[in-house]
């Protein structure tokens, strides 16, 4: 009985929790969250052991120092940099991407220590010494004049159309609901003449509904939301398949002969029907593309360039 009491209480307390910091985006999160924060972005995972020693490895490996500040300092600090809250100066995802998209004019995915070794060996050879902000800092003096990335920021307005093509493989015979859908930018993204999502940018959301073909026709059925996308400052803008897409994308699969992408968000094309006949399967495979568009204006930090 204790137990079931205390687990209520302490149930309560969490969704308690859960709405003040819904109620309160702005509430800082703690020392350590934000420690992982910049760990799962530079090496893709979180590290492990004591916190002062994970904290003295970012610093080193970020700007080459094991700094004397307090532990706290350093944390913020550390996050400031990666995620750009110190209001001046660019994220470090951002200036990577920055980077990138200059040599390639597209944006790769994963831990920013591995995408800025790969980029450094495609330009020299061979992986820089040093710190990550002063590799970076070079590498942006190669493409930019005397290295300044040209940032500002900007609004994505509502219903801008975005151009997708698919990462994920699903198919109605195997997908489930709640299956993680996968897909990317198929091209850039401009709004008022400044880049805010860089072709290749991931996106994400998930299997919604699925149906298995059955007999007399039926066909399978399978849904998918389209959650959202990242920014060419790698904050996440909130994405759906509104009327605006679909028409676009009904326009794409006409041009294209009724191919995999009209199936995305219109279903299977061409209506098998008579008793006894089974229907048709769902089947889309990486590579497939359509549209979805923008949920809301969001403020977001972009590059001005010449489009």
């Amino acid at each position: 009985m204790f137990r079931k009491i205390l687990s209520t209480v302490v149930l309560g307390l969490f969704l308690m929790s859960s709405i003040v910091v819904a109620a309160d985006p702005s509430q800082e999160i703690n020392a350590l969250d934000k420690t992982v924060a910049v760990e799962k972005l530079i090496y893709g995972v979180e590290q492990t052991g004591a916190l002062v020693d994970r904290v003295r490895k970012l610093e080193t490996d970020i700007y080459n120092v094991d700094s004397q500040d307090a532990l706290l300092t350093k944390i913020d600090k550390l996050y400031d940099y990666v995620k750009g809250g110190s209001g001046t100066d660019s994220s470090l995802v951002l200036r990577l991407n920055a980077a990138e998209w200059s040599v390639t004019h597209s944006v790769n995915n994963g831990p920013a220590l591995q995408r800025l070794d790969n980029l450094e060996h495609s330009i020299y050879g061979a992986t820089e010494k040093g710190g990550i902000d002063e590799r970076i800092t070079k590498l942006l003096s190669l493409t930019y004049p005397a290295g300044q990335v040209n940032a500002v920021h900007t609004t994505v307005n509502k219903d801008l159309l975005i151009k997708i093509q698919m990462v994920s493989s699903l198919d109605s015979r195997s997908s489930r609901v709640g299956d993680e859908v996968l897909f990317q930018a198929a091209e850039d993204v401009y709004s008022g003449g400044v880049l805010v999502i860089a072709k290749g940018a991931m996106g994400s959301g998930k299997v919604t509904k699925v149906e298995r073909s059955r007999n007399f026709g039926r066909d399978a059925v399978l849904e998918m939301s389209f959650d959202s996308i990242a920014s060419l400052d790698g904050s996440p803008i909130a994405t759906y398949v509104g009327e605006k897409a679909k028409e676009e994308t009904k326009s794409l699969a006409k041009a294209a002969g009724a191919s995999v992408a009209g199936m995305v968000v219109l279903g299977p094309i061409g209506v098998v029907g008579g008793a006894f006949i089974k229907g048709k399967d769902i089947t889309i495979t990486p590579g497939a593309v359509m549209y979805i568009q923008t949920q809301a204006d969001t403020l977001i930090e972009g590059l001005s360039v010449t489009n």
